[in-house]
């Protein structure tokens, strides 16, 4: 059975971050104590490569805008399926989530936000000396 993970990548307000974070926390523990292995979001840094498209104008951020871009790692496809079933169905992710979305001020718009599951295809682990 191979790990399997949820991807995603969206734009939040770069003021708001710190209110982002201590809501993203609450969601990572969120999804571990429903079984997944791994919970991780970053927000951008290095945005810009030459010749690639960038990340913000994937998720068409502004100029005030952070990109976060996560992941949620799974023992494989099956428990992905269970977990994402207990997690929605999770009470405390309604308090959470509200917030994000509630207008007139949203952090948070899933329009904007890229998602997907994957499955493994290379995965290497361990230090390298550099």
């Amino acid at each position: 059975m191979a790990q399997y993970i949820d991807g995603f990548v969206f734009p939040i307000p770069s003021d708001r971050l710190d209110e982002y974070q201590s809501i993203a926390q609450a969601v990572a523990n969120i999804w571990k104590e429903h079984g997944a292995l791994d919970y991780c979001e970053y927000v951008g840094d290095d945005m810009v490569r030459g010749g690639t498209r960038a990340f913000n104008d994937l998720v068409t951020a502004s100029a005030n805008e952070s990109v976060v871009f996560g992941w949620v790692v799974f023992k494989s496809r099956e428990s992905h399926a269970r977990v994402n079933e207990k997690v929605a169905a999770d009470p405390r992710m309604v308090d959470l989530i509200e917030p994000l979305v509630e207008k007139p001020n949203p952090i948070f718009d899933a329009k904007r936000m890229a998602y997907g599951g994957f499955l493994p295809l290379v995965r290497s682990s361990g230090a390298n000396a550099g």
